[in-house]
C-alpha cells in the first residue's frame, strides 16, 4: 500500500510538488513500519528532488536546510545515546534519503535559474540593441530631413517667386532680372544637393570632401537674399565657435530669410549675432506679414527644424509675432551654448 501511494505522488511530482512531498513523507512513514522496500524509498528521493527543482522559491531555500539539520539529528543523537558506531548509519541513511537529493535539487534549480536569468539579459540586451538602432535610424533620418530642407527651401523658394514674378510682369526687363535671379539660385541650389549627396556617399574614394557652411559664410548668404529682393542688415560680432553650433546658426539665419521671403511684408530684414560668454545668441527680426497665403508654398516644417537644431545642443529657441516702434515686427530668437567639447551633429 505505502508503493502504491508514493507512485501516485510521482503524477504529482510536477505540478504539486510539496502536496506529492507531503504524502510521500507519511507513505514512507508508513513503509518503515512495515518490512520497507527499496523502490519506495528511490521514488522519495526522487519526489524530494522534485519539490525542490518545481516547487516555490520558498520551499526550495527551507528543504535543504531542514533535511541538513535532520541529518545531523539523526547522527549524533543516536549515537550519544547508544554510543555504538552502528548508530551513526541512521544519520546516513537520512542523508542519503532526503539531505542529498534535496541539495542535487538545489544546485540543478540554481543552475536553472542562472540560464534563465542569462537568457533574459540576452534578449533584453537585444532588445535595448534594436531599440537604439531604431532611434539612430530615427535621428539620422531627422537630420537628413532638417539638412535637405533647409538645403532646398531657401533657393526653391526665390524661384518659385520669381517665377510667377516673370509670368505676372509682362516686362522684358523684369523677366530677364527674374531668370537671372532663377539660374543663379537653381546653380547654388545644385550645388548644394550635390554636397548632400557628397554627404551621403562619404564612403566613395574618388569624391572631394564636402564642406559643411560656417558662420564665415553668413555673408556670402546675405548677399544671396539681397540678390533675391529682401533689404537684409548683417551685424555680427563673435569668436570661434564650435562646428556644430556654427552650423546650427548659419542654418538657422538661412531658414528666417527664406521665411521672410515668402512670408515677410516689405521692409527691413535684421540678423544679429553676438557671442556672450559661453553662449552664441541669434536674433532675426523682419516686418510681419499678414498674407492670406505664403508667396511661394512651403512645407512648414522650418520653425519645427530650428527648434530641433537649438534643441540638439541644449538651446533655447522661440519665434513669434512682436510689437515695436516700427510696427509689427516677427522676431526669431536662438541662445545656443558654446562648449568647445561639443560634438553632436544638427
Amino acid at each position: 500500500m505505502p508503493l502504491a501511494v508514493i507512485g501516485a505522488c510521482e503524477l504529482l511530482r510536477r505540478t504539486a510538488p510539496r502536496t506529492a512531498l507531503l504524502t510521500g513523507t507519511l507513505a514512507l512513514a508508513g513503509d518503515t513500519m512495515t518490512q520497507g522496500s527499496v523502490a519506495t524509498i528511490l521514488m522519495y528521493t526522487d519526489l524530494m528532488y522534485a519539490a525542490v527543482v518545481y516547487g516555490t522559491p520558498a520551499t526550495a531555500r527551507l528543504l535543504p536546510r531542514v533535511t541538513g539539520l535532520l541529518t545531523i539529528a539523526a547522527t549524533v543523537v543516536p549515537y550519544a545515546v547508544w554510543r555504538v558506531p552502528e548508530a551513526l548509519l541512521i544519520g546516513v541513511v537520512i542523508g542519503a534519503v532526503a539531505f542529498g537529493p534535496a541539495s542535487t535539487g538545489l544546485i540543478v534549480r540554481n543552475h536553472r535559474d542562472a540560464a534563465d536569468a542569462a537568457r533574459l539579459r540576452a534578449e533584453q540586451t537585444a532588445l535595448l540593441a534594436e531599440v537604439d538602432r531604431t532611434q539612430a535610424v530615427t535621428a539620422e533620418r531627422a537630420r537628413m530631413a532638417r539638412e535637405l530642407h533647409d538645403l532646398v527651401a531657401n533657393h526653391l523658394s526665390a524661384i518659385a517667386i520669381h517665377s510667377t514674378a516673370a509670368l505676372s510682369l509682362d516686362s522684358p526687363g523684369t523677366s530677364r532680372e527674374a531668370l537671372t535671379v532663377i539660374r543663379e539660385n537653381s546653380v547654388q541650389g545644385l550645388s548644394e544637393m550635390r554636397r548632400l549627396i557628397g554627404i551621403l556617399r562619404d564612403g566613395d574614394e574618388d569624391r572631394e570632401p564636402a564642406a559643411t557652411p560656417t558662420l564665415d559664410s553668413l555673408g556670402t548668404l546675405v548677399d544671396g537674399a539681397r540678390a533675391n529682393g529682401l533689404d537684409v542688415t548683417l551685424d555680427a560680432e563673435y569668436d570661434a565657435v564650435p562646428a556644430p553650433v556654427g552650423l546650427a546658426a548659419y542654418r538657422m539665419v538661412q531658414e528666417s530669410l527664406t521665411n521672410a521671403l515668402k512670408h515677410g511684408a516689405p521692409g527691413r530684414v535684421t540678423v544679429r549675432l553676438r557671442r556672450t560668454g559661453d553662449a552664441l545668441v541669434l536674433r532675426v527680426t523682419s516686418p510681419y506679414g499678414d498674407r492670406d497665403a505664403p508667396r511661394a508654398p512651403g512645407s512648414g516644417a522650418g520653425l519645427a527644424g530650428m527648434r530641433e537644431r537649438a534643441a540638439l545642443l541644449d538651446g533655447t529657441f522661440e519665434a513669434g509675432p512682436e510689437g515695436g516702434p516700427q510696427g509689427k515686427l516677427w522676431v526669431v530668437r536662438a541662445t545656443l551654448p558654446v562648449d568647445d567639447t561639443v560634438q553632436g551633429d544638427t
